[in-house]
């Protein structure tokens, strides 16, 4: 595939970026190199080689979860640099219009 002004423009649409001329031409070159590149990679002999699914052999250990001793409220509030009563106070987050 050749990356053409006709692709960066398509590019750019689905994007809705705006690209100059200069990096229009930028990201073109680029393109191209990761291209070349990715094309080196289907010259490589993969014959007899597995696909992986995993990169590494290593198996999870997964434990159960177990309940602990619960922190109280006065306790888990005890750190915070906010509160309101029994409550974390934290800055807005959303405004309502």
């Amino acid at each position: 595939m050749k990356i053409d002004i006709k692709v960066i423009e398509k590019l750019s649409a689905l994007s809705k970026l705006k690209f100059s001329e200069k990096e229009t031409n930028l990201i073109s070159k680029d393109l191209s190199k990761m291209l070349d590149f990715i094309n080196k990679l289907k010259e490589v002999d993969t014959a007899g080689v597995e696909p992986l699914i995993h990169m590494n052999e290593e198996i999870n250990n997964w434990r159960e979860d177990q309940l602990d001793q619960m922190l109280g409220q006065t306790k888990a509030l005890e750190n915070s640099p906010v509160k309101d009563g029994t409550y974390f106070k934290i800055p807005k987050v959303l405004d309502k219009n």
